[in-house]
């Protein structure tokens, strides 16, 4: 009987006919699953709702494995993207006209009981200055955001690629409104270095409020209606006069070192508090469009209650997270198929040439021994090698007859 050859893994071509992808799910199945398991807070929430809403039941582990590969292969793709915008300088899109960014980063929650930054990135444009009751109203519309966990230097590299999309490069006016982290300001030297730059105003006022916490014998150094004075006059007034007074405070008590510190921070970023001036020119005076992006692409999906990610799969998810938020899904979802039918189509090749090449082999072999003339082997004859042992011994007839006799 002929052994039946091993089973290997094969396709069928109506696979490519009806566009189905790696799992057993349909492609529809697929995505509605992904798109699910992006936006519910759990994986097994989101196979719970799609057994709800289409019958097919599945476990919360497949909804995981589906999820984490479909986001691996746009986090590939985009990251490709990036490299080839920074590599070729392709021609920008046609910019807005008024361009205006922000970055800032949240903690998440890793195996191990880790806590790891991710970055993210807040694009909108700014409309014209709507008047109401209560003065100038500026709005920040058609927000779009890209998050990684990575350090400062690859998350500027990687984000070039949203930044070239919305138009940064052609963009009328362009500016960037950040906290005072220094890698703020090294993002934005690497994007767009004649940004008009603006120190967040709560984050500003933030400062002011430090002196009212700093304490002396006689009480707080500034009274809380002296600190709600001030921020209201950096506002409205702008920075000269405040730092002004924040100076005289400080050399008039140079044994509270602590004081020096906040006025420092606002001295070194002075030319970002002239917030009368870019209220005039319609700039948002606050990064509230980039902390809300924590909120909305970053906390709501990786930092639920118990919740602890492999960091591997962390961008995955937010690439996913983006593509949702951005309202993006089906071009997103578009190179997630391709590049999926791609990749199998590539195994594919793979496993044919490496059947051809076995194949070539025996062929090759199966001819060589048919080819090869007959040979007979004759086996020299070894020594014999006698034992020492009784029992080897030849059985005389003497002995015999003696025995024989003796009976």
């Amino acid at each position: 009987m002929v052994p039946a050859r091993p089973v290997e893994p094969g396709f069928s071509p109506l696979d490519d006919e009806l566009g189905l992808l790696p799992g057993s799910l349909t492609p529809r199945l697929q995505e509605a699953l992904v798109r699910l398991s992006t936006q519910q807070p759990s994986f097994a929430k989101a196979a719970t709702e799609l057994t709800f809403f289409t019958g097919a039941t599945l476990h919360a582990d497949t909804a995981r494995r589906r999820t984490e590969a479909a986001g691996a292969v746009l986090l590939a793709h985009q990251t490709a993207e990036a490299a080839r915008i920074l590599r070729t300088h392709p021609a920008p899109p046609p910019g807005p006209d008024t361009l205006v960014f922000s970055v800032d980063a949240a903690m998440v929650p890793i195996v191990g009981g880790q806590w790891m930054e991710v970055r993210t990135l807040a694009v909108g444009q700014v409309q014209p200055p709507r008047m109401t009751s209560e003065g100038p109203l500026i709005q920040t519309t058609q927000l779009s955001y890209f998050s990684r966990l990575t350090d400062s230097t690859t998350f500027a590299e990687l984000a070039v690629l949203e930044l070239h999309r919305r138009g940064i490069a052609t963009a009328g006016r362009v500016g960037a409104v950040v906290d005072g982290a220094e890698w703020c300001q090294s993002f934005i030297d690497y994007q767009y270095a004649d940004a008009v730059r603006i120190l967040d105003l709560p984050h500003a006022a933030e400062h002011i409020t430090l002196f009212g916490q700093i304490a002396t014998p006689t009480g707080p150094l500034v009274s809380p209606s002296e600190c709600a004075r001030l921020r209201h006059a950096l506002k409205h007034d702008g920075p000269d006069r405040v730092l002004a007074e924040l100076r005289a405070l400080v050399a008039a008590h140079p044994d509270l070192a602590e004081a020096a510190k906040p006025l420092a921070y606002l001295e070194k970023r002075q030319a970002q508090l002239a917030y009368p001036q870019f209220a005039a020119a319609g700039w948002p005076l606050g990064s509230g469009m980039v902390e809300s992006a924590n909120k909305l692409v970053v906390e709501d999906r990786l930092k639920g209650a118990g919740m602890h990610w492999v960091e591997v799969n962390v961008n995955p998810m937010l690439a996913l997270r983006n593509a949702v938020c951005n309202d993006r899904w089906e071009e997103c979802w578009g190179v997630i198929e391709r590049e999926q039918h791609r990749l199998v189509a590539e195994k594919r090749q793979t496993r044919c040439r490496t059947r051809a090449a076995a194949r070539a082999v025996e062929a090759a072999v199966a001819v060589a021994v048919a080819e090869a003339p007959v040979r007979r082997c004759v086996r020299p004859l070894e020594p014999e090698v006698k034992s020492a042992h009784p029992w080897t011994f030849a059985w005389s007839i003497r002995r015999q007859r003696a025995l024989a006799d003796a009976a």
